[in-house]
């Protein structure tokens, strides 16, 4: 009933959204601003999209690789499902792909998955902030509103800073993981803690230290980290692509700006992949850019772009759903929170080391 009523709030919420979003938009303006696009570009923008979701699957499996083996085409089919989950269920979809990618191939176990899908996101949002900082270095403000970008430097460098600070702590953590799980195991060896969680957070912490293995090698850090680049060049293609769709005068340093704000914006929680939230903030940094622009071609774009995103993945997922030999009832299972504990659980390495052999 509380996933149901969760669901309810946030489908209201991004209903909210999506109502601000258009609330004085002259809508058939809007679909003839989308009519008017250049179909070829925003095809080639869905294509390029498409390579991304193969780029994270390649960066997925360098990450499990410490771990253990798995197979390239269970990851890409995995991450497009994923993707289709977030879009039609909001962020709590992010679930599917720990407990998804188990059933596609046993050798990874869904605490595996969970923790290196958490490294994901930590390479995703450094290469998010150099993207967005650098970009800052060479990006030229509209005439007579310098102060204003001058707060978004400092935002940038600000970003930059948590970045390295970010991964000097991961380091350290993993250099002195043993020491650290240890002082956990006591401190919350309470009668108040109960054992359950107890075990279940320290398995965690042994597979982030099993996962965090590849800071130690330098090759693999600067392999994860040219997969993570290269996909936030995939991603910020199809953004100009969109963009010069609807004949939009702009230079490429102005679409990754607006691509920060129409990525940030995609982690909000609500159904549709952050639908209204993402519309809203993406026509809101093109007219922040270009403030003699009409609304309602911001927001054809923004519409647009949200497609381009989200589209390929409900495609591929669906697909990959139907013609997936997966249990339904298993996956049900699997995404009851009780039944996902369970599975961490299970999955409990032996003196901080992972224990992996043909999915036992």
């Amino acid at each position: 009933m509380r996933k149901y009523l969760k669901f309810a709030v946030l489908f209201l919420l991004a209903a909210f959204i999506f109502w601000f979003f258009g609330r004085n938009l002259d809508w058939q303006e809007v679909s003839s601003s989308l009519r008017k696009a250049n179909g070829w570009y925003l095809a080639l923008a869905a294509f390029v999209i498409c390579i991304g979701y193969l780029l994270r699957a390649i960066r997925w499996q360098v990450l499990l690789e410490p771990i253990t083996p798995s197979s390239l085409k269970e990851l890409f089919a995995t991450t497009t499902v994923g993707f289709a989950a977030i879009f039609l269920i909001g962020r709590a979809g992010e679930i599917v792909r720990p407990m998804w990618l188990p059933m596609r191939d046993p050798r990874v176990r869904p605490s595996a998955a969970l923790v290196t899908l958490g490294l994901e996101r930590i390479f995703d949002l450094a290469a998010l902030a150099c993207f967005f900082a650098v970009n800052l270095l060479w990006f030229t403000p509209p005439a007579g509103r310098e102060d204003e970008f001058d707060k978004v430097t400092v935002v940038g460098i600000l970003m930059l800073v948590a970045v390295f600070v970010g991964f000097a702590m991961l380091i350290f953590y993993q250099r002195k993981s043993p020491r650290v799980i240890g002082w956990f195991a006591r401190k919350t060896d309470k009668k108040i803690i109960p054992k359950r969680i107890r075990k279940i957070f320290l398995s965690l912490l042994k597979q982030l230290s099993s996962a965090l293995e590849i800071l130690q090698d330098w090759r693999e850090i600067l392999l994860v980290s040219f997969w993570s680049f290269t996909l936030w060049l995939a991603i910020s293609v199809p953004t100009y692509l969109v963009l010069i769709a609807f004949n939009l005068d702009i230079s490429v340093s102005d679409s990754l700006f607006i691509m920060g704000f129409a990525v940030v914006s995609s982690v909000v929680p609500t159904p549709g992949g952050a639908a209204g939230a993402f519309h809203t903030a993406t026509a809101a940094s093109i007219l922040f850019l270009r403030q003699d622009m009409r609304r309602e071609d911001a927001a054809a774009i923004a519409i647009a772009m949200h497609l381009v995103y989200f589209a390929p993945a409900i495609v591929f997922g669906l697909y990959y759903f139907a013609h997936g030999d997966i249990s339904i009832e298993r996956f049900r299972s699997l995404l009851s929170s009780e039944n996902a504990v369970e599975e961490i659980e299970s999955d409990a390495p032996n003196n901080g080391q992972l224990k992996l052999d043909n999915g036992q």
